[in-house]
């Protein structure tokens, strides 16, 4: 029987590779170490500014365990997503810390540096003829929204990596690519079955987060013709049937079809066996494989800049009604700013009371008892800082000593009470903040068409 076995020894790189976990790992013979270096998780600014979320120190941690072990085990090495965002020069960058580890250790390795940055003018014409689509709860856009997005990557499937393992690369460094789709690429490459690949690549792809201890641990792969296998790497973690399946709830609108590239992995009829005390063992996948293959578009840009002011607010009239103190804080204020000549439709301001609605929007349910204190932040956000800033600035003064029982029309109130601020200055200018622009699917006529090799030999 074919089989595959993945060593996956963290859900991100840079986020700490346990090296004696990574060590059992080695030991069980894997055929390939692959692991995901992104994600949207930590919102837009990353892409926008083409930047990764963990420092260079980190990512070379990690790097320099999986490429050491690589290289011991005789294995490649496949990285996707590189630098939290994709974009070309986080290829570029992971390319170079992995050509320094390389000479440090007097390693030989060729490798693939995988892109997957898109032009606008690219996706201009692909809207013209009509191979754009939105998802579900994507954003309005026209043509024009490709030349607004600083940054736009397009999600690869696996067959970017199997390109470059068929072209001899022993590390394989792409830009933004589906989670599983670097867990997947070998499985199917050696002829595994593909509804075990994607299934169980969707199971490991954040690393032990499918076993019952998951701090800082990874897990095995094991991909055949028939089914899959996933076992932790350390003694004292269990992936058991209730784990294992309760992934497929992790960031997923429905657990039983899950949508990828090349086709669409179909879960509802799964079983899940527990083979020994620590691994489980799944049958019953299926992959129904796509008529369009598709990539997932993401683009982000600047969508203003920001300043915020926090303030800790004790008083017991306020946390009567915090809700109220917001709505009549913000209308008085506004009487202020336009004094400023600010037009109203350069700036927006919002409250978020922390311990009181900030998570969870909206009024608490009936009965619930007034919170002992919150946090009040506030956050502008303008066109320009300089517009943030000054309306930030006209708050400072009311954030310190605005009455809960304050009449609009008459202006009476009791005695004006005291916050805290716990900041000075107060007001702190956040800079540029950013948004996703793109939550779109654009059609190719081949997997590789939106995709460009690099190959490097150190």
């Amino acid at each position: 029987m074919k089989s595959c076995k993945v060593l996956m020894p963290i859900g991100s790189l840079g986020g700490g590779i346990n090296q004696d976990a990574f060590d059992n790992g080695i030991a069980m013979g894997p055929d390939v170490i692959a692991v995901d270096a992104g994600s949207t998780d930590s919102g837009p600014a990353y892409l926008a500014n083409g930047m990764c979320k963990y420092g260079r120190r980190m990512l070379k941690n990690d790097l320099k365990i999986c490429l050491i072990g690589a290289k011991k085990a005789g294995i490649p090495l496949f990285v996707g997503s590189c630098g939290t965002c994709g974009t070309d020069n986080m290829v570029d960058e992971c390319a170079e810390v992995a050509a320094e580890i390389c000479r440090e250790e007097g390693f030989h390795a060729k490798i693939a540096k995988v892109y997957s940055q898109q032009k606008a003018e690219t996706l201009k014409q692909k809207w013209d003829q009509g191979k754009i689509h939105a998802l579900e709860g994507a954003p309005e856009v026209n043509r024009e929204t490709f030349d607004e997005c600083s940054n736009i990557v397009a999600l690869m499937g696996a067959e970017p990596f199997i390109e470059a393992f068929k072209n001899g690369a022993d590390v394989v460094l792409c830009g933004r690519a589906t989670d599983t789709a670097i867990i997947a690429a070998l499985p199917v490459f050696k002829g595994c079955s593909p509804a075990a690949a994607w299934h169980g690549a969707k199971t490991v792809e954040c690393g032990a987060q499918c076993a019952d201890n998951n701090d800082g641990l990874g897990v095995l792969l094991t991909v055949d013709e028939e089914g899959f296998l996933v076992t932790p790497l350390l003694p004292n973690a269990h992936c058991t049937p209730y784990t294992v399946s309760a992934h497929l709830l992790y960031e997923n609108t429905d657990p039983y079809r899950l949508t990828e590239p090349s086709g669409t992995m179909l879960t509802q009829d799964a079983v899940y066996t527990q083979k020994d005390e620590q691994s489980t063992y799944v049958t019953g996948s299926k992959f129904e494989h796509a008529k369009q293959y598709t990539m997932k578009l993401e683009g982000a840009a600047c969508a203003g800049y920001q300043n915020i002011s926090l303030v800790g607010i004790a008083n017991r009239k306020v946390m009567a009604d915090p809700e109220k103190w917001i709505r009549n804080i913000s209308a008085h204020v506004e009487k202020y700013i336009k004094k400023l000549g600010v037009p109203h439709e350069d700036y927006s301001f919002n409250f978020k009371a922390y311990g009181y609605n900030a998570v969870i929007e909206g009024p608490p349910p009936a009965g619930t008892p007034p919170p002992r204190e919150i946090g009040m932040l506030l956050t502008v956000t303008a066109k320009t800082q300089e517009q943030a800033t000054q309306v930030a600035k006209v708050f400072n003064p009311f954030l310190l000593h605005f009455p809960a029982d304050y009449d609009a029309a008459t202006g009476a109130h009791e005695q004006l009470p005291s916050f805290a601020f716990p900041f000075s200055p107060v007001d702190c200018p956040r800079g540029a903040t950013y948004e996703f622009k793109l939550h779109h699917v654009v059609d190719v006529d081949d997997p590789l068409e939106l995709v460009r090799f690099e190959y490097v030999e150190v």
